[in-house]
């Protein structure tokens, strides 16, 4: 951040009933520590639009599922477009800030993605599978998500939900992103158990895999979680590609790694501001 103090405005749900996670411990540390390099308040995804004109930058984090305050997120991302706002993460994100759409682009594009469809007619173009998943389109956090019989899929299929096959993966591994670079991943060695995290230690295949996602995603600046599932074949599968507001889950990590996650965020916003300063907004 710039050598004058900016004024951030921190966007939280801090009791959002997270399964498995405690959104307000990760950002009452993250802000603690953000307030010895900016002027911080932290508000609620619904104020947002009536605070954030003034501060110089608004810090999107652990806002929880937008499907849950949809008309205040689209005020939001209307104001701050209109105004030149700098959000961070910036609003061009092509993961799941814009929705689900990236999956069924990835997946028709050949990337290494659970396949995924949306319409009846494309259903043969999954791999057969006893199960498959069903989930909406602009889900989060699981919320909606379905398991079904193979002879009901296809009456589910509406356009408003995308369609997966059913993989009995190994586990759930996620890599962490400041901008472009890497910095620390974590694992669930017991797939029934999503959140109880572990340290992983990528292979060099294992962080070509996740950085290929976040140059497509072509943020500049931002935080990023690359979620993926270690398929029966031994290969990584993209699972989710995180960049509205990624929980850290900086619980897992020793004290010298959170401090080297909260450096990297610093860094990066101070860059993310002189380039908006240069820009206008």
């Amino acid at each position: 951040m710039p050598p004058a103090r900016p004024r951030v405005l921190y966007v939280s749900d801090l009791a959002y009933p997270a399964r498995g996670r405690r959104y307000c411990d990760e950002d009452i540390f993250l802000t603690s520590r953000l307030r010895e390099h900016a002027d911080l308040a932290l508000c609620h995804p619904r104020d947002t639009v009536a605070l954030m004109d003034g501060f110089d930058a608004v810090v999107v984090r652990n806002s929880g599922p937008v499907m849950a305050y949809q008309d205040a997120y689209d005020a939001f991302r209307e104001h701050a477009l209109a105004t030149g706002a700098a959000v961070y993460n910036p609003l061009t994100g092509r993961g799941d800030m814009a929705g689900k759409q990236y999956l069924l682009d990835l997946t028709a594009a050949g990337r290494p993605v659970i396949p995924t469809v949306d319409r009846p007619e494309d259903l043969r173009r999954l791999p057969e599978a006893e199960r498959y998943v069903v989930k909406p389109r602009r889900g989060a956090d699981s919320i909606g998500l379905r398991v079904v019989p193979a002879d009901e899929v296809r009456g589910l299929v509406d356009g408003d939900v995308l369609v997966q096959p059913h993989i009995d993966f190994a586990y759930e591994v996620s890599f962490f992103y400041v901008d472009h670079s890497f910095q620390y991943a974590l694992h669930a060695p017991d797939p029934g158990r999503r959140w109880q995290l572990e340290r992983y230690e990528p292979t060099p295949d294992d962080l070509d895999f996740a950085r290929q996602f976040v140059e497509w995603n072509t943020l500049g600046h931002g935080i990023q979680r690359v979620d993926a599932c270690r398929a029966p074949g031994g290969g990584l599968l993209l699972v989710e590609l995180e960049d509205l507001n990624p929980y850290l889950s900086l619980d897992a990590l020793d004290d010298a790694g959170r401090e080297a996650f909260v450096s990297a965020m610093v860094t990066s916003l101070r860059a993310f501001l002189r380039d908006a300063a240069g820009t206008g907004g």
